[in-house]
This record gives structure tokens, sequence and C-alpha cells, in this order.
């Protein structure tokens, strides 16, 4: 009887230490877990805080994508004959009171790419498998982890990112993140607000190299490969980052406030009164052929 509750003592000693073992294995790989993450944390550069897009003072309006050139005609884009043309009627259509190429994003669509790195405060979210980039209501995300290029993609005004980090000064920590955003994008799609356009066929590649400089600029340098232009076109963009701990971010609405209305291709102007007023001379009123008519 001895030897047998011996045995059964032995036994229990032995499964306690096997279940102590274990449970201190698995202490041990979530301690080594851990500090791998740490470890792979501080290869990410710090881009944490509010970043505010760096405009020149220069005339007209202050959305362009160079920032480094005049508004307009004066980003000296290197358009086709074709688009030039399209351009230009855009133009015309605009100095008429209307809207031309621009009226998505006058009517509050997204701006998509690559205007969506224009203008504003932009926030990164940095993770080993995804980068995030805020932009107030507007997200990107540029993965990171490796994976294929998908074949199935639906248009988006974002479109789809894939990026990898590199270490140029061999110091441990990744300083540029390059990113590759395709297509099928939603559109049509402008640079600003003038309507400089993007090619219709919404088929455009964009390559950028985002990194901080030792003045604590960010860069985004973008090269838009598209059919409506001549050649590849590539611009510098910097953003600077604020001061505040803890920023107050900008939860405004394109919508909000707002007194434009489209219907169809038109845009129109809601007055105070809450009737519809014309945008340009000889705007026609929208079609009323569902609504009674008033009487004569």
């Amino acid at each position: 009887m001895a030897f047998r509750c011996t045995c059964v003592l032995a036994l229990a000693t032995v499964l306690m230490l096997s279940v102590g073992a274990q449970a201190q294995e698995k202490a041990q790989e979530k301690a080594q877990e851990k500090a791998q993450e740490k470890s792979q944390d501080k290869m990410y550069p710090n881009w944490k805080g509010e970043w505010t897009t760096v405009i020149p003072r220069l005339p007209g309006q202050q959305l362009r994508f160079d920032p480094n050139k005049p508004y307009g005609k004066g980003q000296e884009a290197p358009l086709t004959q074709e688009y030039q043309k399209i351009y230009l009627d855009n133009l015309a259509e605009q100095a008429e009171g209307g809207q031309g190429l621009f009226l998505d994003h006058a009517s509050c669509l997204p701006a998509g790419m690559p205007t969506m790195m224009s203008a504003g405060t932009h926030e990164y979210v940095v993770t080993p498998d995804t980068t995030y980039i805020l932009l107030g209501t507007d997200v990107r995300r540029i993965f990171t982890d490796g994976r294929p290029w998908p074949t199935d993609l639906e248009p988006t005004y974002q479109g789809f990112s894939m990026g990898r980090w590199i270490d140029e000064d061999g110091d441990g920590v990744y300083d540029v993140l390059e990113i590759e955003t395709r297509g099928p994008f939603k559109g049509p799609r402008t640079y600003d607000a003038t309507g400089l356009p993007l090619h219709f066929d919404n088929d455009s590649t964009f390559k950028e190299r985002i990194f901080l400089d030792k003045g604590n600029l960010l860069h985004d340098v973008i090269t838009v490969f598209d059919r409506a232009l001549t050649r590849p076109w590539t611009v510098d963009k910097t953003y600077r980052r604020g001061s505040k701990q803890y920023p107050s971010w900008s939860r405004f609405s394109c919508l909000e406030g707002t007194g434009y209305v489209t219907i169809g291709k038109e845009f129109y102007l809601l007055g105070a009164d809450g009737a519809l007023m014309p945008t340009k001379k000889g705007q026609k009123p929208p079609d009323l052929q569902y609504f009674p008519q008033a009487q004569k």
C-alpha cells in the first residue's frame, strides 16, 4: 500500500513539474515575442504627430500638385496635345462659372490620388505589416507585408498601395518608405481645382519615396505615370510636424455648411432664401418633369 502511494505521489510530482515547465516555456516564449516586437518597433522611424502640407506662397489657389510652381497653367504639366486641349476646354467652361473637370470633387466626392496628398493635415500610423496615412476623412493603406499584387481590384479613389521599408544609411532604422500605387481608380480625376486632368482611362501608377530630412521636414517625392502625360511627372511635396503633443484632429466634412448642389452634371447654388440659383450665365434649371408644375 505504501509502495502504491509512493508511486502516485511520484506521478503527481512529475505531472506538476511537467505543467510547470510548460508554463515556464510559454512565459519565456511570450517574453521573447515582446522583446522581438520591441526590437522590431525600434527599426521604424518616428513619424508620429500632425503633419501639415508646406505650400510656398505663390499667386492663385494654394492647392497645387507641384507646390513649388504657380497654380493652374503655371504647373507646366507635361500633357499630351489631346489632353492640353481637354484642359483648355475645361478652363473655358470654368471661366463661364462652371466647375469643368473638377465637378466631382467640388461636389464633395473624394479627391483620390494624387490630389489627396496635396493639402491639409496628415497622420502616419506605422505598423510592420501596414502603414496608414490618415487625411481627414480619407485613409490610405500601404501594405508592407510582402503580399502579391491582387488581380481582382475594384475601382477606388485612393488606389491600391504596396510598399517596402529601406535602411539607406545602415544604422538599423528604416529611413525611406517606397510605395507603388496602382488603379483602377474612380474618375474623372484632376490634380487641382483648375481641372488639370489625369487620363480618363483611370489607370495611372504612382511611385513615391517618403522620408524625413535633417530639418525634420517629411518629403513625399511622387512620380506620376499616366497616359495623359508625355513623360513621367515628378514633384517633391513636404510636410511640417506640428508642435502640439496632443493635436486636435479636424472632423470637418466637405458637405458641412456648403451651399452648392450638384444635379447631374450641373452645379447650382442654394441661396439664403432656400431657392436654387445658377452659378453661370445662361445656366438652365434642372429637369422638373417628375414634379407637379405650378399653375400659371
